[in-house]
């Protein structure tokens, strides 16, 4: 399927505007179940990879998904769709908050917006942790590299340098 730069656009400026403040939801909403332009596999692939390289994660996703779809064009087409609504509306609460940050029913609205936010990004994350791949032995690796940087409180490049040898090995073992 070909997908044009100004269809990438358009999807990734949706999923700027949808999911401003916690876009990976919408991202894989939008990418997988509407669209059907990745796998559930697929994408967990692309988002895997995304994470790894530096950047913002979505940010990655978009641009690797752009160019694989339609080169340089694509890339930047699904970078400044995902990017451009998302910096007007910064920009409009930033001004916002500028003139009433002091009152405290602002405070209050953007403490509601983050708690959504999160709450997004927990489900998404129970949605991806529900996928075929996690209940394979390698799902082992995520769960360590959680444990690790969040309870542990690893730096990641640590976590990385620890498993991503024993994830190698585990693999080139099993297809032995």
């Amino acid at each position: 399927m070909k997908i044009t730069p100004k269809e990438l656009f358009v999807a990734f400026f949706r999923i700027g505007v949808q999911g401003f403040g916690g876009v990976l939801p919408w991202a894989r909403r939008v990418l997988v179940e509407e669209r059907h332009w990745f796998g559930e596999e697929d994408f967990l692939d692309a988002w895997s990879l995304s994470q790894v390289l530096p950047g913002g994660n979505i940010i990655n996703l978009s641009i690797s998904f752009g160019a694989r779809c339609a080169g340089p064009a694509g890339a930047a087409a699904a970078f400044f769709g995902l990017t451009l609504a998302p910096l007007l509306i910064i920009c409009a609460l930033g001004a916002i908050y500028v003139r009433f940050g002091e009152l405290p029913q602002v405070g209050r609205v953007f403490g509601g917006v983050s708690a959504a936010g999160a709450g997004l990004m927990v489900a998404t994350s129970l949605r991806m942790a529900a996928s075929p791949r996690m209940r394979t032995p390698l799902a082992v690796f995520a769960l360590a590299a959680f444990t690790l940087t969040v309870l542990v409180r690893w730096p990641l490049l640590l976590v990385l340098a620890v498993l991503v040898p024993f994830s190698f090995f585990l693999v080139w073992w099993r297809a032995r």
